[in-house]
């Protein structure tokens, strides 16, 4: 299945330079977005309590982690995660950066690890499975996110956007995306940013669709990490 969905509308919504007034997709993606995250939140809160009992069995400490990220218009917000890795992981992260240069070479080109050791195993199989991602959908349901968009990123990461980044501050970021349903981690970081203009500048209801009914496969792949 392809997604030609983004055929639909060449076009695009039309992008402007500078602060928009309402985020992508206006009022249809953000009613959308209500139905969907309410729906799956009802759906999925008894899978999210099993998850949380999980890691503070195992691993102690709070089972939801949050880290800012930049929204419409260049917003910063508290974006929401089960959290997959260990309690210092900061500390794990410099010290690793620190003994591996191949390692510290990898961070600076991606942003991430292909094989991350901040990772706990439960982590590991909430990641690959995307459940991990279940606690976004409050962040959906406070305006901060929507279902469909481009990829959370924090404040440090959007300056490699480049020129894109005009273009990712009109969309909310999503919770998913065509970066997920396009190889996830499978791509370097020029190709998600290309896949994010991609999504903004050819964005259309059905298209939205098209991805929310991809995701469910994409994220039955546990050999594409997330």
């Amino acid at each position: 299945m392809t997604i030609s969905a983004f055929d639909i509308n060449p076009r695009g919504p039309g992008l402007h330079v500078g602060r928009s007034r309402r985020p992508l997709g206006g009022r249809r993606k953000r009613m959308m977005d209500v139905t969907v995250a309410l729906v799956a939140l009802v759906l999925a809160a008894p899978v999210m309590l099993i998850v949380a009992l999980l890691i503070w069995v195992t691993d102690g400490g709070p089972a939801i982690f949050s880290h800012t990220r930049v929204g419409f218009n260049g917003k910063r917000f508290a974006c929401y995660k089960f959290r997959t890795m260990v309690a210092n992981s900061q500390q794990v992260l410099a010290d690793y950066l620190a003994n591996n240069p191949e390692a510290a070479k990898e961070w600076e080109q991606n942003w991430k690890f292909k094989n991350d050791p901040r990772i706990t195993f439960l982590g590991r199989i909430l990641r690959k499975s995307s459940l991990d991602e279940l606690p976004q959908l409050i962040n959906v349901l406070r305006g901060e996110m929507s279902c469909v968009g481009p990829r959370p990123v924090v404040p440090d990461e959007l300056q490699r956007y480049g020129a894109c980044a005009a273009e990712y501050l009109q969309a909310r970021p999503g919770l998913t995306g065509l970066w997920q349903v396009t190889g996830r981690d499978a791509v370097d970081y020029a190709s998600r940013v290309s896949i994010d203009s991609r999504y903004i500048r050819n964005w259309s209801v059905w298209a939205d669709v098209v991805i929310l009914v991809r995701t469910i496969f994409a994220v039955m792949k546990f050999d594409q990490a997330s």
